[in-house]
């Protein structure tokens, strides 16, 4: 697993191997950043569900200015934090460990809103509908701001525009809008 663009391109990244976490292919990350590519710059991103943190540093190292990685494992919270470290990100990030219901309540707290959502949650969970539902609810996602859900056989109502969507063998993307 390794970032395939912008600045940190090439460096490789450690967490293929935790434990509930399936990360995401190269070729569809690929096609997934060259259909964000033109609101990546400058933005604050949410990598929830984060695993290795592939999504979110891949964000950072094509212009991101923040982002902030969430995932309940404490494992992948390490590895996220070393990702990093390895990578030297230069760019704001914030690692945390904890619930992703418990985090999105959080953010609502603390007024965060972001440009860029990346949600990979575990297959077979059926955890995005309820998680667009709370994104929408606490109001975390700025006017025109894109979620970006990667999953498989799993019915989404959204409370947002479907703008994109795209199929990979048995993974799905959809990219939904504010």
């Amino acid at each position: 697993m390794r970032i395939i663009s912008g600045k940190y391109k090439g460096r490789v990244l450690k967490g293929f191997e935790i434990n509930g976490t399936r990360p995401t292919m190269d070729r569809v990350k690929e096609s997934v950043f060259a259909m964000i590519q033109n609101q990546i710059k400058d933005s604050i991103c949410l990598d929830l569900f984060a695993g290795s943190g592939n999504l979110g540093i891949e964000a950072l190292s094509n212009g991101a200015k923040e982002c902030t990685f969430v995932d309940s494992n404490k494992i992948a919270g390490t590895t996220i934090q070393k990702n990093c470290e390895l990578c030297k990100i230069e760019e704001s990030y914030h690692v945390y460990v904890m619930d992703f219901k418990n985090a999105l309540k959080l953010f609502s707290k603390e007024g965060k809103k972001f440009d860029l959502i990346f949600l990979d949650p575990p297959y077979h969970e059926n955890l995005i509908t309820p998680t667009l539902k709370l994104i929408d609810q606490y109001q975390l996602l700025k006017e025109n701001g894109l979620v970006i859900c990667e999953f498989e056989k799993e019915q989404i109502k959204s409370p947002f525009s479907l703008i994109k969507e795209k199929t990979y063998g048995s993974k799905t993307i959809h990219i939904y809008q504010k």
